[in-house]
């Protein structure tokens, strides 16, 4: 079994400016680069679970949010760091879609965990909100604030 960091994405990894989809707007969190490759370099996978309502409200596209993380990549990796996966719900509940995975329900963290066969116990996810921490200690996931993880 594998152990992973579990982020989440807008107020965790950059700056939550609301509905973040546009790589012009995207900002690194000072610090999360530095702590995403030490968790790289430990064998940590890194491992975004992302609530991305925008989609569901019609704000933008699922291919806006594909091509971020695509460039979000570009960036990491000249940084020496990596995302390993990214996950994201594209659903709200007042705009159609009551789902599984949509923070604080752990479907996310449940395709994460059997797809990479991580063992939760060794894990740890951060967030920046309380479903955040809510969805990951559902899974027995040791989970925190940004604050403490950074501090």
């Amino acid at each position: 079994m594998r152990k992973a960091l579990f982020l989440d994405r807008d107020g965790t990894i950059n700056i939550d400016k609301g509905y973040v989809y546009k790589p012009e707007d995207f900002i690194f969190i000072d610090g999360i680069i530095e702590a995403i490759r030490k968790y790289n370099q430990d064998g940590y996978l890194v491992i975004v679970i992302s609530n991305q309502a925008g989609i569901a409200r019609g704000y933008y596209k699922e291919n806006d949010v594909i091509a971020l993380h695509k460039y979000v990549d570009s960036l990491l990796q000249k940084s020496g760091a990596r995302v390993d996966k990214w996950y994201y719900c594209p659903h709200h509940p007042e705009f159609g879609s009551d789902c599984n995975c949509r923070k604080p329900k752990t479907g996310m963290l449940e395709q994460a965990i059997a797809e990479f066969d991580i063992d939760v116990k060794q894990s740890l996810l951060v967030g920046d909100k309380p479903w955040d921490i809510e969805c990951g200690e559902k899974m027995g996931i040791k989970s925190v604030y940004l604050n403490e993880f950074l501090a």
